[in-house]
């Protein structure tokens, strides 16, 4: 659908960026602009700018840029036309419910996959409170899993019965089209038609913390698989960036949050008391997730299952936690195989007993190491030096590796100072490994080689940097634009991505009279409205912008495709020749 531009200007002038971010970040006042550790990724080290002048934002770490409208896309994982939304509902305007559709374009929006979640949701939890139908699902939760009906409706859990077309036919029924329930996976498709994915499961509603249902994670009853079918990314719901019941921890986790690994350990958790407690959804911990826990809370207990796998998953939990400055600590469970069997077995008390005792993840690390090998034997000390040291060397903190090496010391009998030596030199080699693939990634990327945003920048690298040059100074300038808009065509232009972002910024030119980036951003992605806002950043760094400058660059350019016609010709040429002379 099309917004008109004089809405999009009232919205976004209601909605200054730099108060829009700093709900999310934390900005300190830099000049004219303000800095913030990225959202986007991790960072200690802030790189992360708002620009108030331009209205926009720029990360100069992992290049996320863009206006308000782009931050609310990537951070609460929304369509354009959502997070229009959600700032005209920030500011108090109102946008027209009929508006024109783009023609040829039909897409299924977050706002209808969210209104047929619900209305799924309330058909799955009717299904398990059915005498008949929910039968088997009650059984599992409340016999097998020991639930009471007040946990069962808080969390809202219900039961798809065994059947290929029921919900399907629910959803028909009040107007649901097959693409909307297949886009929004309640449904899949074959030969034969539309069909039930979720049948003879315990359904787990997926709520954000505003209380939209975003997805589902359906249980089976039996040995078939897969034991877990869980929604996939659909334009209401992302898995890497939710996290099962967040919207009932978030009033509780000032002090720290529970991390699990499964629906049943939350519910079990949540169900005994421990309501601060979250799980991922169906996969590892994501740094999506990661700095989520970290606007939540300074400290996360994790807490899985104790088999092999579970302790992989802790090992990948704790390091993209740390990384976003979350105090970590690592659970360990004895005689029981998670949280949901350990409360059974030895009640709540007991639970908070082992969380009040969790483990460092250095102190976790160590217990394995030692279970691992026996230090009494000399070839295996060396072995457990070994691995010690390459624990040790993976804390950043010197002060920390200080006291580790001091701690193994005493443990191995083997001096301070040599255990210091050999966590250095892994040090060295890992900064020396850094700084290698930190020198050919910058190298990939002065030479445009790997560019997915702008391909063909690789080919034409000195036009792609005056074309960008160009771009972002007529972002920058109104005046600017003028001058390029009766200089330029989208002809001298010589990339494809850059002739369909001076197109794009043509025709706002040519209907509106002027330029915003969110005129545009239904024609682009986040990645390439991230890019367009770069070229902008990149000449607000820079003292000389003027109208001469701009000149020179039109002049360039024009040189540049010249240049690149004759080779083209001059290839054309030598073509035709070795064909001749075959």
């Amino acid at each position: 659908m099309i917004i008109s531009p004089e809405i999009i200007d009232d919205i976004k002038f209601k909605n200054p960026i730099e108060d829009v971010i700093s709900s999310y970040v934390n900005l300190k006042r830099a000049g004219s602009n303000y800095n913030g550790l990225c959202p986007f990724h991790s960072e200690k080290t802030p790189s992360f700018t708002v620009f108030p002048s331009t209205q926009s934002f720029y990360c100069f770490g992992c290049g996320a840029g863009g206006d308000a409208i782009t931050f609310v896309m990537r951070t609460e994982n929304l369509d354009y036309l959502s997070a229009l939304r959600v700032l005209a509902s920030r500011c108090g305007v109102t946008l027209p419910e009929e508006t024109e559709r783009v023609p040829g374009k039909k897409e299924v929006g977050r706002q209808r996959v969210l209104e047929m979640n619900k209305e799924a949701a309330k058909f799955f939890h009717n299904c398990l409170l059915d005498e008949k139908l929910g039968a088997d699902g009650r059984k599992y939760l409340m016999e097998e899993r020991k639930l009471s009906m007040a946990v069962i409706n808080h969390f809202g859990l219900g039961f798809a019965p065994n059947h290929f077309f029921m919900l399907h036919d629910h959803l028909k029924s009040l107007g649901y089209s097959d693409e909307e329930m297949t886009v929004g996976f309640l449904c899949g498709k074959n030969d034969r038609g539309v069909y039930d994915y979720y049948r003879n499961r315990v359904i787990f509603p997926i709520i954000d913390t505003t209380g939209n249902v975003v997805a589902f994670g359906g249980r089976v009853l039996d040995d078939s698989k897969p034991k877990y079918l869980n929604t996939s990314d659909t334009p209401a719901f992302k898995k890497s960036k939710n996290l099962f019941a967040l919207n009932f921890a978030k009033n509780h986790c000032e002090n720290q949050l529970i991390l699990c690994e499964g629906y049943m350990d939350v519910i079990a958790l949540h169900a005994s008391g421990f309501e601060n407690a979250v799980a991922t959804l169906g996969t590892a911990i994501t740094s999506e997730q990661a700095r989520i826990f970290s606007r939540y809370t300074k400290k996360v207990v994790i807490s899985y299952d104790s088999d092999e796998a579970g302790q992989r998953a802790a090992d990948k939990a704790f390091k993209l936690l740390q990384e976003v400055g979350v105090d970590v600590r690592i659970l360990k469970i004895n005689n029981a195989k998670d949280p949901d069997e350990y409360i059974k077995k030895f009640g709540a008390q007991s639970f908070k007993s082992i969380i009040d005792d969790s483990k460092s993840k250095f102190e976790f690390e160590c217990d394995k190491i030692f279970a691992k090998y026996n230090i009494l034997n000399t070839d295996e000390k060396i072995k457990a030096s070994h691995e010690l040291s390459l624990a040790i060397a993976s804390y950043p903190s010197e002060i920390e590796r200080e006291i580790y090496c001091q701690k193994i010391s005493g443990i191995l009998d083997v001096p301070k100072e040599s255990i210091r030596k050999d966590v250095n030199a892994i040090l060295m080699r890992r900064t020396r490994d850094a700084k290698n693939k930190e020198e050919t990634e910058l190298f990939r990327k002065s030479s445009g080689i790997g560019d997915r945003v702008n391909p063909s920048s690789a080919e034409f690298l000195k036009a792609n940097k005056i074309e960008e040059a160009i771009l972002g100074l007529i972002q920058l300038y109104p005046s600017h634009l003028k001058i390029v808009m009766e200089k330029m065509t989208v002809d001298n232009f010589v990339t494809l991505f850059c002739k369909k972002v001076f197109e794009k910024i043509k025709e706002c030119y040519d209907s509106v009279g002027k330029f915003d980036i969110a005129f545009i951003q239904d024609a682009f992605n986040v990645d390439e409205i991230s890019r367009i806002t770069k070229m902008m950043a990149e000449r607000q760094r820079l003292k000389t912008n003027g109208e001469d400058v701009l000149n020179d660059l039109i002049s360039s350019l024009s040189k540049e495709k010249n240049e690149a016609e004759d080779s083209d010709s001059f290839d054309s040429i030598l073509s035709a020749i070795n064909k001749k002379k075959k």
